[in-house]
Parts: structure tokens; C-alpha cells; sequence
């Protein structure tokens, strides 16, 4: 196989930081991604750059091989991460339902609607009825007017009328938005699908979670594997449209202990600062508001043990990248999400379904 330099097929220098690495080669995946108009040769080299370039002990070996090696990576024994407990699955939370708050409200009214409820409800329909009654009433009782009571009458059939010719148009255009939902979705409600890979465990358990529990709001619509605009990656792990409200999630498995985010906005463990993990929830959330400027967003950071032991969460807050337990989540989430249970906004739903990576989905 022809021989290459791993630093040159990225763009960086030797001393490049992981950071800059993963700069690089984000940039670099954009183009040469088969979806974005690449080859899949191309995009499997600048993968395996990066993959080897972004290990620490591969990157080791590859230094002391020299600048040229051949394409090809030996396979790493497998490591015990810090913290791993191999075989340890984090148990999801079994909570009744009266625990939750929103849940008895969002189970009263089952049907979906589409298109957010702006209207005065019931009015209308009251006062088309009522002006038909005065409108037909001297027709059937026969008894004449005075001139002043006839104009009051013209206009009231008039204004009649016109509400009736409105209310036609309006269930109309809302049968009409249903066909073409039906045609268009079907009876999906999950878009995407979750990691598989051994080291998305977190994203697994948050798809469970959220469809046990979220899919009792007849109108949430759920995603997995997010793009933010022009990228090719599932840079949002998970999304939960419901109404005119989005949440943006991401799944960590990390190890026990207490979480909470500092008025700086740095996350912390046990009081000190925590660098075993990030987040891109702040970058995603300002992503997302600018593709759907009509939809109010939250983030969520939804945190799983990585081993045996307890791990607690701080009262969530305002800032974007709070950890939470999966039971904080469903309290304080599924309350936000309930305010609108029932309604599924078309526009946005096919804006978020097509970041879905992949574009895929599947009934549920």
C-alpha cells in the first residue's frame, strides 16, 4: 500500500494539540465525507488519520515508527477504561406515575393536533351558530322590521356569513395539513437511531427512557443523531419536539458522584473542576435557534454511572449544559415539554427530521 503521513492528510503540524486535531479533521470531513460529495477512500484515510492521531498510544507508536507508515493500524488490545465496570448497565428509573407531575394531564386528551392552537377555541363556532339563529329566526317566525331593525339584520347575516365562509376554510386547510402529514410521516414518532457501539451505552438508555416515558405526549416527536446546519455528524446525541418546544440532549456515562455546573459555567464533580468529559450543548442550542428562530429550545445533559455507586445531579439551573439525572430529566423536562401535550408543528418537524443523520426513521 502507498505510504502516507497521517499530520499531512489532516493539515496539522507534529505538535498539533487533540483539539486541533479534531478541528482539523471536522473541517476536513465536510468535503471529503461520502455525503458531502467525497469518496469512501478518502474518508477512510482521513478517519484513520484522525483515529490514530487522537490516541495518545497510538499516536505514540505512530511517532516512533517514523513520519511514513503504511495505512494500516495495528489492532490495539482492548483497554479498561478508568472508572469501567465491565459489564455494569446503569438501571433506567421506574417511576410511577404519580410522581410525575405532567403526566395525568398529558394522558387526558390523546388526539394530535397539527398546527399550534392560536385561535379563541370554541368562539367562533358559538357565534356563527348564534348569528345563524337571529339571522333565520324572522324568516321562520314571519314578523316584519323596521328599517333601522332590517339594517341590523343585513349586517348580522353579512358578518354571518363571512365567519361561517372562515371556519370552512380554516377545518379545511387543517384536513388538508393532516392528509399531507399522514402521507408525508406515517405513524413515525422516532427519527433516527441511537449509537451501538460499545461507548454509546448513554445514548441506548436515553432512547429507552425517552420513549417509555416522553411517548405519553401524543404530540413529542423524537430524534436521534443530530447535525447541527452544514455539518455531516450526529453532533446532537438526542432531540424531543413537542409543540413549539424543542430539547436537545446528550448522554454521558461517567462515574459516580456529584454534578453540578459553577456560576462560570465550568462542570464540576465533587466540588472540583470535572475534565473527564465536555459538552457542545451551548454551540448546538445556538445552532438550532438560528434554524428555528419560532421555537423556544433547552438543553439537557442527561448523566448515567459509569460504574456501580451513586451519582447525583444539582437542581438544574438556566445554564445550557446542566447535568441531570435521568429522573430530574423526566420531572423537569417532561413538566416543560406537557405544555403543549397534543400539538405536532409540521414546519419544524421537518426541519429537525432532516438533521436526523442519515435521514432515517422508524415507526414507532
Amino acid at each position: 500500500m502507498p505510504e502516507v503521513d497521517f499530520y499531512e492528510v489532516l493539515g496539522v503540524g507534529r505538535e498539533a494539540t487533540p483539539a486541533e486535531l479534531k478541528t482539523a479533521y471536522r473541517r476536513l470531513a465536510k468535503t471529503m465525507h461520502p455525503d458531502a460529495g467525497g469518496t469512501v477512500g478518502t474518508f477512510r484515510l482521513l478517519r484513520e488519520a484522525y483515529d490514530t492521531l487522537s490516541d495518545p498510544v497510538l499516536r505514540a507508536r505512530y511517532d516512533g515508527a517514523g513520519a511514513k507508515v503504511v495505512a494500516v493500524r495495528p489492532a490495539p488490545r482492548p483497554r479498561r477504561k478508568f472508572g469501567e465496570e465491565p459489564g455494569f448497565v446503569p438501571e433506567l428509573p421506574d417511576l410511577d406515575a404519580d410522581d410525575l407531575d405532567w403526566w395525568q394531564f398529558a394522558g387526558e386528551d390523546t388526539r394530535v393536533r397539527h398546527g399550534r392552537r392560536r385561535g379563541p377555541g370554541h368562539t367562533p363556532v358559538v357565534a356563527a351558530v348564534a348569528g345563524m339563529v337571529l339571522v333565520l329566526l324572522p324568516l321562520v317566525t314571519g314578523v316584519g322590521f323596521s328599517t333601522p331593525v332590517l339594517v341590523v339584520w343585513l349586517v348580522l347575516t353579512a358578518g354571518t356569513a363571512v365567519l361561517v365562509q372562515r371556519l370552512a376554510r380554516g377545518y379545511l386547510a387543517a384536513s388538508r395539513a393532516r392528509e399531507a402529514y399522514a402521507e408525508e410521516f406515517g405513524g413515525r414518532t422516532v427519527f433516527g437511531h441511537p449509537g451501538i457501539e460499545r461507548d454509546e451505552l448513554a445514548e441506548r438508555l436515553t432512547a429507552e427512557l425517552l420513549e417509555v416515558y416522553l411517548t405519553r405526549l401524543p404530540g413529542a416527536r423524537i430524534f436521534h443523531g443530530l447535525a447541527l446546519p452544514g455539518s455531516v455528524f450526529a453532533d446532537v446525541d438526542h432531540a424531543v419536539l413537542c409543540g413549539k418546544r424543542l430539547v436537545l440532549i446528550e448522554s454521558k456515562l461517567w462515574l459516580p458522584g456529584h454534578y453540578e455546573t459553577a456560576e462560570d459555567g465550568r462542570l464540576l464533580r465533587n466540588g472540583r473542576a470535572f475534565r473527564g468529559g465536555g459538552s457542545g450543548l451551548a454551540e448546538s442550542l445556538a445552532a438550532y435557534r438560528e434554524l428555528l428562530p419560532g421555537v423556544a429550545l433547552r438543553g439537557a445533559m442527561i448523566v448515567y454511572p459509569s460504574r456501580s455507586g451513586e451519582l447525583t445531579t444539582a437542581d438544574p439551573d438556566d445554564l445550557p449544559a446542566a447535568p441531570m439525572t435521568p429522573e430530574t430529566f423526566l420531572h423537569e423536562i417532561g413538566e416543560w415539554l406537557a405544555a403543549e401535550p397534543s400539538t405536532v408543528d409540521h414546519q419544524a418537524l421537518r426541519a429537525i427530521r432532516d438533521q436526523v443523520v442519515g435521514g432515517g426513521g422508524r415507526a414507532a
